[in-house]
């Protein structure tokens, strides 16, 4: 019997020893792959936007204004579009990453996450990662979101609804400085 176990605790200790080199031999690897997402030079770029801004929508004109809170470690942004009531997206860091959460109109909260951001580019994207009070992955939702940097004083915001895993609409939003 006592062979048996020394012989399991071997073959599990050399097992473990395997693992173990396997992890240290392939992290360098992937951490090479691994492209920076620049996430406090996006914050610090979309920090620029605090004022309020208006566009023109496909429902008239829409007014955002923009604000620091929580010591500035967060972006809010109120939405108004005119037919709605109002709607609230927060921009923050997240470790090493750009993440939004919106409250729609549409009852639900995605959450997307900025890709590795080009300051070069003056383009900001948000993809999907999940949502809150989204009971059927179907239903409509904001998807994802585009913002493409101008001037110090105009953007513009592409935001993507999609239903039923396809693209219903994107609402452009080209946005100026008001204050």
């Amino acid at each position: 019997m006592r062979n048996i176990r020394s012989g399991a605790t071997w073959v599990l200790t050399l097992a473990a020893a395997a693992l173990i080199g396997f992890g240290i031999a392939v992290t360098p690897a992937f951490a090479a792959d691994q492209q920076p997402t620049n996430a406090n030079a996006a914050f610090a770029k979309l920090k620029t936007l605090v004022g309020t801004w208006e566009a023109e929508s496909s429902k008239g004109k829409a007014v955002s204004t923009y604000e620091l809170v929580a010591n500035g470690t967060a972006l809010v942004e109120h939405i108004q579009v005119p037919g709605e009531s109002e709607m609230l997206t927060v921009y923050h860091l997240d470790g090493d990453h750009l993440v939004l959460t919106h409250y729609c109109t549409a009852g639900n909260q995605p959450e997307m996450q900025a890709e590795a951001y080009d300051p070069a580019s003056n383009q900001l994207r948000f993809d999907f990662l999940r949502a809150g009070n989204l009971l059927d992955k179907n239903a409509g939702h904001m998807h994802s979101a585009v913002l493409k940097f101008t001037s110090d004083n105009s953007f513009t915001a592409n935001w993507s609804f999609q239903e039923g895993g396809k693209i219903r609409f994107v609402e452009s939003l080209p946005y100026t400085r008001v204050k």
